[in-house]
């Protein structure tokens, strides 16, 4: 994976979600998305999010390493679509198979403040932005006891009145969908979690919470 220094590149464009952000260009064409969070560990939180999502299989952008700690960035696409109203019946099919990831890593932003977090590249449906799993949300502040050992994101994105597009993503999703998209998570070796995490710069802590969501979405 490159390590990327924006102070050496030439900024093309402008932010497009709540963190302040921009695209950058560097010498030889290569275009990145790259956002400045509130801090180091906030953008620690998000880049091991990303590869627990990457270790379920579940699509997202791809991820660089920046110079800056408080930055993440991702390899900049063209987008066929960006907003779950858009999506046809079979994309939202492909965007529901990977609920429980969500769930699991409590992405309480999976679907986007505005329906905008999911998106369409050749086909496929992507999470454009895991910056609201794991220990943050989407803007920055810590989510506390709220991120726990139990799953309760199974229920809340689902029937969430302060979520809506959440809701309109799962809500429809027959109780076999359910399991389905449970599975993905459950078949996911402990010792992978574990793994991923301590290469990402996580705590031992959060490897054990996550095992612990995944036992907990067991017994759902």
């Amino acid at each position: 994976m490159p390590t990327i220094d924006t102070t050496t590149m030439q900024r093309i464009g402008g932010q497009l979600g709540t963190n302040p952000a921009g695209v950058f260009q560097d010498g030889k064409g290569r275009r990145y998305y790259v956002k400045t969070l509130e801090s180091a560990a906030h953008a620690r939180n998000e880049l091991i999010a990303a590869k627990l999502y990457q270790l379920a299989g579940a699509p997202t952008l791809t991820y660089v390493r920046t110079i800056a700690a408080d930055q993440v960035a991702t390899e900049w696409v063209e987008l066929d679509k960006k907003c779950i109203a858009h999506l046809n019946e079979s994309e939202r099919k492909q965007a529901q198979q990977w609920f429980g990831v969500h769930a699991w890593t409590a992405n309480w932003d999976a679907a986007g403040f505005n329906g905008d977090n999911q998106g369409v590249v050749n086909g496929n449906v992507l999470t454009l932005d895991v910056g609201g799993a794991l220990a943050f949300r989407a803007q920055g502040d810590p989510k506390g006891k709220a991120f726990g050992t139990s799953v309760d994101e199974l229920d809340v994105l689902r029937g969430d009145d302060g979520n809506p597009h959440a809701g309109k993503l799962f809500a429809d999703m027959s109780p076999e969908d359910i399991k389905q998209a449970i599975l993905v998570v459950l078949r996911i070796p402990d010792e992978s979690i574990r793994q991923v995490i301590s290469d990402s710069g996580g705590s031992h802590a959060l490897a054990e919470k996550m095992i612990a969501r995944k036992a907990d979405m067991a017994g759902h």
